[in-house]
């Protein structure tokens, strides 16, 4: 028998809650399903980051040519970057 979820008033309190607990003396984890969430954005954090100025300059150049602003190709490359680094060991 599973124990019964509390009802909350705050998400803070639920947060609280569930950093504390055992999500298994609760919910039944073998009867979950699989769920693609197409449309959720991975949360951002605004960084502040020094290039130099003639970096940018190509940078823009490069993003022009592909039609996306400089900061989406930044990411892009970042991105690409990581994965390969990642998946390289």
């Amino acid at each position: 028998m599973k124990k019964e979820i509390p009802n909350f008033v705050t998400e803070d309190e639920e947060r609280e809650f569930w950093s504390k607990s055992e999500s298994t003396e609760y919910l039944d984890w073998s009867q979950s399903k699989k769920m693609m969430l197409p449309n959720l954005k991975p949360s951002t954090k605004k960084i502040s980051l020094r290039l130099p100025e003639m970096m940018i300059e190509e940078l823009k150049v490069l993003a022009n040519k592909r039609d996306i602003p400089y900061q989406s190709l930044l990411k892009i490359y970042l991105s690409e970057k990581i994965d390969q680094e990642l998946h390289s060991h």
